[in-house]
C-alpha cells in the first residue's frame, strides 16, 4: 500500500498514535500521503471507517480523496465522514439543531438570502443603506463570526462607525435567523463549535466517535475551523494535519497562519514531518521559489528539492508597457505551442482580475484560444456592461435596452413601475425612452424625485453626446463616471466594489488604446469605433471547457493547480505586491507567499514579466520592478528585455532589471537576452476563438456545474429538469422542475443539494 513512497512520506503514513503535522511543500505528493495514511489506518491498524473524520476545503477534493481511498482498500470506506468544513458542520448541526434553537429541517441561507435579512434589520434599526451598504455590514458580521467573536464582544471591540452599525445588526441577526429556522453559511462553522463548547455530553460523544481526525490544507483554517478540530481531537490527540505555511494566502478572508505555525503549542507531543521532495517543477523553478520565500520571517522553514533533472532557466521579461508585456506573454505561449505542447499546457497568472483585459486583447489579436477561470470575461462584467450601456445610449439615443440598463447604473430611484409607465407613453407617442424622458414633466403620476432623476439623466446624455464628436472614448467614460457618481457607488460596495473599480479603470485604459491600436475606421467617430469593437469582442464564439486553450486566472484561483508552462505578469511594486500591503509586514509576507504559489504552479517553464509603464485610467504611469525580485533573488532568473524596452532610451530605473543602458551596466546583475521582434508577432496566427469557463466558486467549495435543461436526480425529490441557475461559488443556486407534480418547482443551494446528473 505504501510502495513507492519516499522516506518522509513513509514516516507520515506510518505514524499512528498522537498528533502529527505534515509540512507538505508544493508538488510534494501530500494528497497521496493523506489518502495512503487513511487506508493504512483502516487496513493495518484496524480502525473502522466510521471512526475517521477527514476534512478538506472543497467538495471536489473530498470526492477525489474518497475515490483514492476506495481504490487503495478495494472497497468504499463506508461510514467514514469526509467532506468540507461547511459540509461536516451542516451534518453535525442537523443532529443537534435543537441546541441552537432550530429544527433538523432548518434552511441554509446563502449570501443573497442572508443579505436580505441584513437589509431588513438595517431598515428596522434605521441604519441608512446609503451610509453603510448591506454588503459591508454583512462582511463585518461574517468576519466576526469566523473569528468566533459573539455580538456582545464585537460591540465592545467596535471602534469605527461601520463596526458600530454592524454591531447593532449583528445583535439582531441571530434572532431573525432563528425565527425563520434558518442558518447562514458562516453559522455552519460557528454553531457546531458553540454546541461542542456548551455540551460536555455531545463533546465527549463526538470525540469518542471520531478517534482519528485528519485535516487537509491546514494553513487555510480560520479561528472557527481551528476550534472545531481542536475540540474534537483535543481529548485523544489523534489529529493529523497537512499543510504548507508557505502557501498560506487567504489571510484576507480570515485564515490564520498561526494555526499551523503554532501547532506544537496546542499539541506539545506532535511529530513534525517535512515533505520537501518536489515531483512537479524543475531545478531552476524551485531555486527561484526557495529564494523568494526565504525572505519571509514568519515561516517554519523548508527547502524544496526537485526529483527532475535539467530544466529551462526562469526568465524575467522587461517590457516597455503593459501592451508590450502582453505581446511578450503571447509570444511565449506561441513558442511553447509550436515547440513543446498544446495550448492547454500554458497558463497566464496575474495578481488582480483587472489585468486580464490586456492579456485577453493580445490573445484575441493573435487568434489564440483562451479560457478565463475564476471570473467572467472582461467585457461581460457587470460594471463594464453598465458603462458600455451609457456609451451605447450616447451613440444611439433610440437604444431603449441601453436606457433601461443605464438608468440603474447607479440606481437613482427609478423603478420598474415608472419604467413601464414611461415605456407605455413612449409607445403611444412613437418615442424612445430617452426622448419620452425629455417630456417627463407633462406625464401625470410621476413622483418629483423620479422626474428629477430622469431629467438629470437626459442632461448627462446630451452633454456627453456633444463631446462625442471629437473627444476620445476615455474622456467620455470619465465624464459619465463623474456625472453619475458611478465610482462612489462602487466604493460603497466595500472590497468587491473596489475590485470592480479596478475593472472600470481598465475600461478607461482600453478606450484610450482603441483608436491608437487599431487606427480607427473611415467614417466612424471614436465612440462608434469603440462600440463596434466591443460588440465584436463580446460576440466571439465560445468553445467548450475541454477545448485546447490557454488558461488565464488570478494566482489565488491557481492554487492547487499545475501547468507545464506558466507566465506570471505584472511583477511591479504596487501591483505584486499590492500598494496597500507594502506598509503592513504581515500582509507583505502573504503577498510573497502568493508569489511563491505562482512560481510553484510551473512544471517545465516559467516566465515572469513587468512593465516600465502601465496604463491606469488611460494615463501611462511609471512602474518599478517588484521588490520581491530584486537583490539576491536576481541570480535565479535570466533577464529578457523586449525590443521596445531595449530600444527606448527614456526607460531608466535605479532598480535591478528596471532600466537599460548605464543603469543596467553599472550593476552587472542578471543574465540578459532580447525577446521578440517588435510589435508584430513573428508567427502565423492559428485561427481560434475565446473560451470561457463559468466563474469558479469560492475557495471553500468546489461545486459541480449544471446547465438549464439538464436532467438531474435529488435524493429526496427524485428526478427533474434544471430550469434556472443563479448566484456563483458557494452561493450558487439551482431551480429544478421535478417530475413529481406534488413536489413541483424547487430552488436549491447546489452546495447542499447533492444533485446527480444524467437521469431520465
Amino acid at each position: 500500500m505504501s510502495h513507492g513512497l519516499n522516506p518522509a512520506q513513509q514516516a507520515a503514513v506510518e505514524h499512528h498514535g498522537g498528533p502529527l503535522l505534515v509540512v507538505a511543500g508544493a508538488g510534494s505528493g501530500k494528497t497521496r500521503v493523506l489518502t495512503t495514511r487513511i487506508a493504512r489506518l483502516i487496513e493495518h491498524h484496524g480502525v473502522t471507517p466510521a471512526s475517521i473524520l477527514a476534512v478538506t476545503f472543497t467538495n471536489k477534493a473530498a470526492g477525489e480523496m474518497r475515490e483514492r481511498i476506495g481504490r487503495l482498500l478495494g472497497h468504499d470506506p463506508v461510514g467514514m465522514w469526509i467532506g468540507t468544513f461547511h459540509g461536516i458542520g451542516a451534518r453535525m448541526l442537523r443532529r443537534h439543531a435543537d441546541r441552537v434553537g432550530r429544527t433538523p429541517t432548518y434552511t441554509i441561507y446563502d449570501e443573497d438570502d442572508t443579505l436580505a435579512v441584513v437589509k431588513r434589520e438595517m431598515e428596522r434599526l434605521r441604519i441608512s443603506h446609503k451610509v453603510f451598504t448591506p454588503k459591508a455590514i454583512l462582511a463585518e458580521i461574517s468576519s466576526a463570526k469566523n473569528a468566533l467573536v459573539d455580538p456582545l464582544e464585537y460591540e465592545r471591540l467596535g471602534r469605527t462607525p461601520l463596526a458600530e452599525a454592524a454591531a447593532k445588526v449583528y445583535r439582531e441577526l441571530e434572532g431573525a435567523l432563528r425565527s425563520a429556522n434558518a442558518v447562514s453559511f458562516d453559522d455552519l462553522l460557528t454553531l457546531p463549535v458553540r454546541i461542542l463548547r456548551e455540551s460536555e455530553q455531545i463533546r465527549q460523544s463526538v470525540a469518542a466517535r471520531f478517534q482519528q481526525v485528519l485535516v487537509d490544507e491546514y494553513q487555510d483554517t480560520n479561528r472557527a475551523q481551528y476550534e472545531f478540530v481542536r475540540v474534537i481531537a483535543g481529548g485523544h490527540g489523534n489529529l493529523a494535519v497537512v499543510g504548507d505555511d508557505d502557501q498560506a494566502i487567504y489571510g484576507w478572508r480570515g485564515a490564520d497562519i498561526r494555526n499551523i505555525l503554532d501547532f506544537e503549542r496546542d499539541f506539545p507531543s506532535a511529530r513534525v514531518v517535512r515533505l520537501e521532495e518536489n515531483y512537479r517543477s524543475t531545478a531552476p523553478i524551485l531555486e527561484l521559489a526557495n529564494a523568494v520565500i526565504s525572505m519571509n520571517e514568519g515561516r517554519r522553514g523548508k527547502t524544496l528539492r526537485t526529483t527532475r533533472l535539467g530544466g529551462d532557466p526562469v526568465t524575467l521579461v522587461e517590457a516597455a508597457d503593459d501592451r508590450d508585456e502582453a505581446e511578450a506573454v503571447v509570444a511565449a505561449c506561441q513558442q511553447w505551442q509550436r515547440a513543446r505542447g498544446p495550448w492547454r499546457e500554458c497558463a497566464i497568472l496575474y495578481r488582480t482580475n483587472a489585468q486580464s483585459r490586456a492579456m485577453e486583447e493580445a490573445l484575441r489579436t493573435a487568434a489564440i484560444p483562451y479560457r478565463l477561470v475564476g471570473a467572467v470575461r472582461f467585457y461581460d462584467r457587470r460594471e463594464i456592461k453598465d458603462l458600455v450601456a451609457w456609451l451605447r445610449l450616447v451613440a444611439n439615443p433610440a437604444d431603449d435596452e441601453a436606457f433601461r440598463r443605464a438608468i440603474t447604473a447607479p440606481k437613482r430611484g427609478v423603478g420598474e413601475t415608472t419604467l413601464e409607465l414611461l415605456a407605455a407613453e413612449a409607445r403611444t407617442n412613437g418615442h424612445s425612452l430617452l426622448e419620452q424622458s425629455r417630456r417627463i414633466e407633462s406625464m401625470p403620476g410621476v413622483r418629483p424625485a423620479t422626474r428629477g432623476a430622469l431629467t438629470q439623466m437626459v442632461a448627462i446624455v446630451d452633454r456627453v453626446r456633444a463631446l462625442a464628436a471629437d473627444a476620445g472614448v476615455d474622456r467620455l467614460l470619465l465624464e459619465v463616471i463623474q456625472a453619475t457618481g458611478f465610482d462612489e457607488a462602487l466604493r460603497a460596495e466595500g472590497p468587491e466594489g473596489l475590485e470592480r473599480l479596478d475593472n472600470v479603470r481598465e475600461l478607461v485604459t482600453s478606450a484610450a488604446e482603441t483608436v491608437i491600436e487599431d487606427g480607427g475606421e473611415v467614417g466612424l467617430r471614436p465612440l462608434d469605433h469603440f462600440l463596434q469593437r466591443e460588440t465584436l469582442v463580446t460576440g466571439l464564439d465560445q468553445l467548450g471547457p475541454d477545448a485546447d486553450a490557454v488558461t488565464m486566472m488570478t494566482v489565488h484561483t491557481a492554487k492547487g493547480l499545475e501547468f507545464p508552462m506558466v507566465c506570471v505578469a505584472g511583477m511591479e511594486d504596487g501591483l505584486f505586491p499590492l500598494f496597500r500591503t507594502i506598509e503592513d509586514p504581515e500582509a507583505l509576507e502573504e503577498e510573497r507567499r502568493l508569489l511563491y504559489v505562482a512560481i510553484t504552479r510551473a512544471g517545465d517553464r516559467l516566465q515572469l514579466s513587468w512593465a516600465h509603464q502601465r496604463r491606469r485610467n488611460g494615463e501611462l504611469l511609471p512602474g518599478t520592478l517588484s521588490s520581491f525580485l530584486r537583490g539576491g533573488v536576481a541570480a535565479c532568473y535570466t533577464k529578457q528585455p523586449t525590443v521596445r524596452a531595449r530600444g527606448s532610451a527614456r526607460l531608466t530605473s535605479p532598480y535591478l532589471g528596471g532600466g537599460v543602458g548605464a543603469a543596467r551596466g553599472a550593476r552587472g546583475e542578471g543574465r540578459e537576452r532580447p525577446v521578440g521582434r517588435g510589435r508584430t508577432p513573428a508567427w502565423t496566427p492559428r485561427v481560434g476563438s475565446q473560451v470561457e469557463f463559468e466563474p469558479e466558486e469560492a475557495p471553500s467549495q468546489d461545486l459541480p456545474r449544471f446547465v438549464p435543461g439538464e436532467r438531474v436526480r435529488h435524493g429526496r425529490f427524485g428526478s427533474g429538469t434544471i430550469a434556472e441557475l443563479s448566484g456563483s461559488g458557494r452561493d450558487a443556486k439551482v431551480t429544478v422542475d421535478f417530475d413529481d407534480e406534488g413536489i413541483g418547482r424547487k430552488r436549491l443551494v447546489i452546495a447542499f443539494a447533492g444533485l446527480e446528473r444524467g437521469f431520465e
